[in-house]
């Protein structure tokens, strides 16, 4: 894969990622990429301080969001919108719906966490020691951080096996047909991101990401940090015979351990070339 390298898979603190948009953008520059998107989860908060600090900086940030959807008997299936207009009030009021049971979810876990701190003799952490690495609502990474500064876990990875996956609350999720008409409704291309999340049988896979695209699915992330040589090779096959355009993103958050931004699994780099098929899908929003 040729020419300016970019992401399209990034996560902001306006979701549960741990730099600023700003900071995103800076990175991006350091690292020489020529466009990233910001795909916040169910989110779009973030994308016009990216696209400002873009613009200062000579980086394309595409507008984006990342939806958590329900399809078939799977929950928290991820669906990735970009092109988006993320202006338009009737997506924001859903977001705005989905952001406040949010909220009241990631209240119930910190709870849950307080309850199992107190059980060991430990002082509970307040709500105001997350929301300093928070922006536009707190997330189980923002948890992960305030106990890593307390100084009860070791790093991200140790808060989330010691309490927050057994303090995990289930999620609201969109309805897959929901999720992708709305990404079309508002301009977007929508693109199911890291497909192996789900199976990774192929059969499997084969089966649900056909489903997908008679629902309205316009591409696949195939270039990722969850699969290997042999699935992204299959992934790849898989959209050329589907018909499906090829993607590709880090899914950074800034707290993983060996992740960089720009690169999927095995160090590959991911080329501009995947976005030209992007903006002539896109009915608006791309530069």
């Amino acid at each position: 894969m040729s020419g300016m390298n970019i992401d399209l898979h990034i996560h902001s603190s306006y979701s549960d990622g741990a730099l600023t948009p700003s900071e995103l953008v800076s990175l991006a520059k350091r690292l020489d990429l020529g466009a990233i998107a910001i795909a916040d989860h169910d989110s779009v908060a973030g994308v016009s301080e990216g696209i400002a600090a873009g613009l200062t900086l000579s980086i394309n940030v595409i507008p984006a969001v990342e939806l958590s959807v329900q399809l078939e008997d799977w929950n928290d299936v991820h669906l990735l919108g970009y092109g988006i207009d993320y202006c338009d009030h009737i997506f924001l009021g859903q977001l705005n719906s989905f952001r406040e049971r949010r909220e009241r979810r990631n209240d119930e876990i910190l709870d849950l966490v307080n309850k199992m701190l107190v059980a060991e003799g430990r002082a509970a952490i307040d709500i105001d020691e997350v929301l300093i690495f928070a922006r536009d609502t707190i997330g189980r990474p923002h948890i992960a951080r305030a106990l890593l500064e307390r100084g009860y876990v070791e790093n991200v990875e140790d808060a989330f096996r010691r309490y927050l996956e057994e303090c995990n609350v289930p999620k609201s999720y969109w309805p897959i047909e929901n999720a992708i008409h709305e990404i079309h409704r508002i301009g977007g291309v929508a693109v199911l991101a890291h497909p192996t999340s789900i199976s990774k049988d192929h059969q499997e896979l084969r089966r649900i990401i056909t489903g997908m695209k008679i629902l309205g699915l316009d591409g696949i992330e195939v270039y990722n940090n969850l699969v290997y040589a042999e699935e992204m090779e299959f992934l790849r096959r898989l959209a050329l015979e589907s018909e499906l355009l090829i993607t590709g993103g880090s899914d950074f958050h800034g707290i993983e351990d060996g992740l960089e931004m720009g690169k999927g699994r095995g160090g590959i780099r991911i080329s501009e070339n995947l976005i030209t098929p992007l903006k002539f899908l896109s009915a608006q929003h791309f530069e």
